[in-house]
């Protein structure tokens, strides 16, 4: 059976646009400032799986020269209403496409692995996400953890999704977003880390650093599960045998 990403939608579209930093969204993004400083030197970005733009505008505050790009005609049109001077593409599903060889210093993807299913899909793109890194660039590649399908979070639930428990890479596993007017289930494909380990050197990529992070007492959010199981990972990337330097790297 196809796998369709849900974000194709337009009511999902729609209601995900309104969507910035609350919940556990806040702790996916709190640490990346301090992340892409330590890695990343140079300033032109891409911003793959954009959606709505957030992520997108997200770069554009820390100084990076950014295009977003996504699968969703319905995102993409939410995406530059938002931000009119943004650069914005829609591209084709399982291709980025629209440009060749080194051209970023960072490649970015913001939970858009989560919606991507097959390792052969996967490599390919991010295999493409690799050769469009300049001497040095890097990926900063942020997906949900296993957990996260399994527990209860300031903004998700999943209790009423058992069989999540018994998932494995590859299958699908739903979880419902509780700070958007849209509450049908969403469907995502699982990937655990060691899959994903299996993904970056069929792609020729390797891991410099992987972040887990956690809630803090001083976080503006009153958190579930966050401060002892981590929801999100964070991958930094590199193109194998690129040993270029990068700041903190």
């Amino acid at each position: 059976m196809e796998f369709i990403n849900v974000y194709e939608d337009d009511r999902r579209a729609e209601s995900y646009s309104k969507l910035e930093f609350p919940g556990t969204y806040y702790l996916a993004y709190r640490d990346l400032p301090e992340i892409i400083a330590a890695h990343v030197t140079g300033r032109k970005a891409l911003d793959f799986g954009c959606g709505a733009g957030r992520s997108t505008r997200f770069l554009k505050r820390l100084g990076f020269e950014v295009a977003g790009v996504d699968i969703s005609r319905d995102m993409v049109d939410r995406a530059r209403k938002m931000d009119s001077e943004g650069d914005y593409r829609v591209v084709a599903d399982g291709r980025i496409g629209l440009w060749h060889g080194p051209t970023f210093d960072l490649v970015q993807s913001i939970f858009t692995f989560d919606n991507i299913p097959t390792m052969e899909k996967k490599t390919a793109l991010f295999r493409e996400m690799g050769e469009l890194l300049n001497p040095g660039g890097r990926i900063v590649h942020l997906v949900s953890s296993p957990g996260i399908y399994t527990n209860e979070w300031a903004s998700f639930t999943t209790k009423d999704f058992p069989e999540n428990c018994s998932a494995r890479t590859g299958d699908r596993v739903k979880i419902v977003m509780t700070d958007v007017e849209d509450r049908r289930p969403v469907e995502d494909v699982l990937w655990t880390p060691e899959a994903y380990r299996d993904v970056f050197e069929r792609a020729g990529l390797e891991i410099v650093r992987t972040y887990r992070p956690l809630g803090r007492d001083t976080d503006p959010v009153r958190w579930i599960n966050e401060t002892r199981i981590a929801p999100w990972t964070i991958y930094v990337l590199r193109r194998e045998g690129d040993l270029s330097s990068a700041r903190g790297a």
